[in-house]
């Protein structure tokens, strides 16, 4: 049926101004179709738009998801599963189809007591549990992490939960300290090797005494039984005498008692060198007990310089007494840590590294400083870290300071590193006095 056109109010107007306010009529009417036409396809264009950067916005979401390495779970509010991630889906080696809709508990390997409440609460900490694999057997412990699902009103709508699998981080913790455990052991030997390089090199001089002196002694006995030999068998008197002075018995005896001597203080020298290797015990379970610092310092300074065949001694200000708290042979350990370094930093120049010692208060110190380029600042706090080191591949493993701050803090003291103002880095190390 024919639409009608717009029906024009009865007046004066003649036929001709009728029929052209009928067709102005019309234009307004096609004229605000047109308009009303051009919004809908302006309304279906934005429509569009927004449609797309929904979808793409969604697929980004989906790829953010898939590739995050965290598993993702989200519960509606009977704990029913309503979205996983591809790491869920990959742990678990199931479909989402399946996992869709199931209760969370189902897929729990482990009977985790109150889960729900934990669930409900939507806080609490992490909490470890074990999921079903491949619908038979258990997974490695997964950290969760619960939160709360908020709808659009901010009403609870369900949970969120996020978990990282630790059981492959386990492993690699145990390997990490099993390799570290090893390489402060090397370092260990490292100090051990430098320690029996200084005690050889001690003990050569005694021994070689000890050597000599009989060598010596048995050229003596030799001429002592010719003698007794001759006079056992009853020569005369005068060929007695002719005998005593061709092998020279006089000077032999007066000489005796020097060559025993030595002989016994080379041996007491050894003897005191292998007690003070006794006491150097690397033992973490030994007791603490009041120990003489300065006694401790010499004793390292005098076999790392003998240990490395350096000239020159490094400057010692020592008290003679500087009793601290602690265990000889960790401290014996530290000194010669400290003092390597310091010969490090001045390439094996003893002359330019010092040892002061002092007691403040409650407090023992012992700086052990060198005349070397100092220490760069960026560098300052991280000379104790683990493996931290300048100098070059192969010269050394970094462990050395970082074992000594470790026996320091044991200890109940301090050890911390600066620059001097006149130039150098200096090492101070503070124990609780005895």
């Amino acid at each position: 049926m024919a639409r009608q056109p717009p029906s024009i109010p009865e007046t004066n107007l003649s036929e001709g101004d009728i029929a052209h306010a009928q067709e102005t009529a019309w234009i307004e009417v096609i004229r605000k179709m047109e308009e009303v036409y051009s919004d809908l396809i302006q309304y279906e264009i934005e429509l569009e738009e927004k449609n797309t950067a929904l979808e793409e916005a969604q697929r980004f979401i989906t790829s953010v998801l898939s590739s995050v390495s965290d598993i993702l779970v989200v519960c509606d509010s009977k704990g029913r599963i309503q979205q996983v991630n591809l790491a869920f889906l990959h742990l678990t080696d199931m479909a989402e189809t399946d996992l869709i809709g199931m209760p969370l508990d189902h897929m729990l390997a482990d009977d985790v007591q109150q889960l729900s409440h934990w669930l409900e609460a939507g806080h609490g900490g992490d909490r470890e549990v074990r999921f079903v694999h491949g619908g038979q057997g258990a997974t490695d412990p997964v950290a969760l992490t619960c939160a709360t699902l908020l709808d659009h009103r901010g009403l609870p709508a369900g949970t969120v939960l996020t978990g990282r699998p630790v059981g492959e981080l386990r492993r690699a913790y145990e390997a990490l300290k099993q390799a570290q455990a090893q390489l402060v052991q090397q370092e260990k030997m490292a100090s051990l090797g430098r320690l029996i390089a200084g005690v050889a090199h001690e003990l050569n001089n005694p021994i070689s005494f000890i050597v000599g002196n009989i060598h010596v002694l048995t050229k003596y006995r030799e001429r002592l039984e010719a003698y007794l030999g001759a006079i056992h068998q009853g020569v005369s008197e005068t060929e007695r005498d002719v005998l005593r002075r061709s092998l020279r018995i006089d000077a032999l005896m007066g000489d005796l008692p020097a060559l025993i001597a030595g002989t016994q203080e080379g041996a007491q020298r050894v003897a005191d060198i292998v007690k003070s290797l006794k006491r150097l015990s690397f033992s973490q379970g030994a007791a603490a007990e009041a120990v003489n610092l300065a006694d401790i310092a010499e004793n390292a300074v005098h076999w790392v310089i003998k240990g490395r065949n350096l000239p020159g001694l490094p400057h010692m200000d020592l008290p003679a007494t500087l009793l601290a708290a602690g265990q000889t042979g960790q401290l014996h350990q530290v000194v010669v840590n400290l003092v390597e370094n310091a010969l490090d930093a001045v390439d094996g120049d003893a002359r330019a590294v010092s040892l002061r010692g002092r007691v403040e208060g409650n407090r023992v110190t012992l700086d052990v400083c060198d005349q070397g380029p100092g220490i760069a600042p960026e560098n300052l706090g991280k000379v104790f870290e683990p493996f931290f080191t300048t100098k070059p591949v192969g010269q050394g493993t970094g462990l050395g300071l970082w074992i000594s701050y470790g026996i320091v803090r044991d200890h109940g003291g301090e050890l911390i590193a600066l620059n001097r103002p006149e130039g150098g880095a200096c090492l101070r190390l503070t124990l609780p006095a005895a």
